[in-house]
């Protein structure tokens, strides 16, 4: 493996909370970033995956050796900014070689200030969270690396490094606004989505867009009033990051949505929200599932798709309640995978149906959806007429 001298130009550490420690290189980033630690086995789309909210406070490992080949463009992000505390990379490539690389992968890093450690053991990082469970890491890229005793003297250190940085910059980070801002193509939709964002992705609202939607997406905390007053004719519950049990506030809007029947589509975290708004059980898994190779099983049909996938936790199988019914399994570990609530027009997936990146395997979901919201605008109707001729 090259190490290329105008990549590598500063000193790293990677150092895990069991004490296990990585050296490497920087890209020329300095700081000091903390998070859990993922590892995303994704050979391709690795700036859908830097972009995805979903990834908000974890530092991502690639376990593909070679990430930055195609280089950065805007078209392919997944969210106005970087979500990612940091990246860790067996190598990155010092050239971008595609039509519609816009900059190098370096450059954009150094650009958003995050803060990466490259050549460094990948592959013994992964097996180390596969056998001991994910956990959480510090990424410390200094000129000088002092040396620690322990992992909670990076704590102190921490505080006394960003004292001294006079010029920290806090980096806004711009929340996804309303799709459809023009009225006239507002009036030309057919169906009104409403999408509840915890963290929703861009490609999830272009799908929509493309199939002739007209796209509002509202804060996590939104109150049914509000919901209400919109009138949508479908609701999406976004992805997300971190615990799904953490989320109260939109677990108790979602519990009081429930008894409107508007068809409702849960997405990732989104899955785990509506599971919990019908009393099951989420539980933390021992490294989780990340990377677009990961095989799902439709119960029914038996059919397998290739699927994206991005989640730390996952509904627990003990002592679901009798209305919630298993739709989609992990041919990984068997864990729930999609869910369908019987005799509501509700239902959800653990995966990204939008597939960015990854397969299309699972993106007829979407259709699934609409399908769902036309058969029930169908049944209002009839009751319209029904009144009307009485």
């Amino acid at each position: 493996m090259k190490n290329y001298g105008e990549i590598f130009e500063n000193n790293a550490v990677l150092i895990l909370e069991d004490g296990s420690k990585f050296y490497g290189k920087s890209i020329g980033v300095e700081g000091i970033s903390n998070g859990e630690i993922v590892f995303n086995t994704s050979i391709t789309g690795y700036q859908e995956i830097l972009t995805d909210p979903s990834y908000k406070n974890q530092i991502i490992t690639f376990t593909y050796p070679h990430i930055g080949n195609v280089g950065i463009n805007k078209k392919d992000e997944e969210s106005l900014s970087i979500h990612v505390k940091g990246l860790i990379i067996r190598e990155i490539s010092p050239i971008a070689s595609n039509q519609r690389s816009e900059k190098t992968l370096k450059k954009y890093l150094k650009e958003n200030k995050i803060l990466t450690i490259t050549n460094i053991d990948t592959r013994k990082l992964t097996r180390k969270i596969r056998s001991k469970g994910s956990q959480k890491g510090y990424i410390i890229c200094l000129k000088k690396l002092p040396k620690f005793k322990n992992y909670k003297d990076i704590k102190k250190f921490k505080k006394v490094f960003w004292s001294k940085k006079k010029n920290k910059k806090n980096i806004k980070k711009k929340e996804i606004k309303n799709i459809n801002t023009n009225k006239k193509t507002q009036k030309k939709k057919k169906n009104h989505i409403l999408i509840y964002d915890f963290g929703v992705k861009k490609n999830i609202i272009k799908i929509l867009v493309k199939k002739n939607c007209k796209v509002t997406v509202v804060q996590k905390n939104t109150n049914l009033k509000k919901i209400l007053s919109l009138n949508p004719d479908g609701i999406i519950l976004s992805n997300g990051p971190g615990d799904p049990r953490n989320y109260t506030k939109s677990i108790y809007n979602v519990k009081k949505l429930l008894k409107y029947e508007i068809p409702i589509f849960g997405i990732c975290l989104g899955h785990q929200i509506l599971a919990l708004s019908n009393k099951a059980k989420i539980k933390k898994m021992k490294f989780g599932h990340h990377g677009s190779n990961h095989p799902v099983q439709n119960i029914h049909t038996k059919k397998i798709f290739i699927t994206v996938q991005n989640h730390n936790f996952v509904i627990d199988k003990k002592n679901l309640k009798k209305n919630i019914k298993i739709t989609y399994l992990s041919l990984f570990d068997k864990t729930i995978q999609g869910i369908k609530i019987l005799k509501k027009p509700f239902f959800s997936f653990q995966g990204h149906p939008e597939s960015n990146p990854g397969p299309n395997d699972i993106k007829f979901l979407f259709d699934d959806f609409i399908k769902l919201i036309n058969k029930k605008n169908k049944i209002k109707k009839r009751k319209k007429c029904l009144k009307q001729k009485v």
